[in-house]
């Protein structure tokens, strides 16, 4: 997966001091990278009768339906607070300074809907976590969570025992 590492810029101190940004978007631009990322993050998921894929905002969008529709399931969004138009169920997080809501349709998993959670990084695992809560909220059953990239000292899967998660990449 070292190729993939290649194709990932890093940027010191965005947003702010101190921070080092894997920015993904030089990835998503390179086809074979592209390729290459989305078939290891599908590929341990294909035939294990996955009904939807849970993306979350935003480049978990853009990853989670070019999963979604490898492994041929449905796809779902899931959105920053008063993004979505119909009726919703909410899940607030703690951020370093302050909390965070996400939020999906109130309808967007049925109950008993196997799920697969996708995002590009797992860094705390807030926002994760949150995620699975929804997931779990309107009865779906989780079956894994996989990121492009995961910081490994940020401790993130700790948030996430007892779950099925992989990383592509691990820094």
């Amino acid at each position: 997966m070292d190729v993939l590492k290649t194709r990932i810029r890093h940027v010191p101190d965005f947003p702010k001091t101190g921070i080092l940004f894997y920015d993904v978007t030089t990835l998503l631009r390179d086809p074979e990278g592209f390729r290459l990322a989305i078939d290891s993050m599908a590929g341990p998921h294909r035939g294990k009768g996955i009904d939807v894929v849970v993306g979350i905002e935003s480049r978990g969008f853009i990853l989670g339906a070019a999963v979604a529709d490898r492994i041929g399931a449905g796809f779902v969004p899931v959105r920053k607070l008063g993004k979505l138009p119909s009726s919703t169920v909410r899940a607030t997080y703690e951020l370093e300074y302050g909390t965070d809501s996400l939020e999906m349709h109130s309808d967007a998993v049925q109950p008993g809907q196997r799920v697969l959670i996708v995002d590009d990084l797992l860094a705390t695992g807030g926002t994760a976590r949150a995620t699975l809560g929804l997931v779990k909220q309107l009865g779906g059953q989780v079956a894994g969570l996989v990121f492009l990239i995961e910081l490994v000292a940020l401790k993130g899967r700790s948030k996430l025992e007892g779950e099925q998660v992989g990383a592509v990449l691990q820094y």
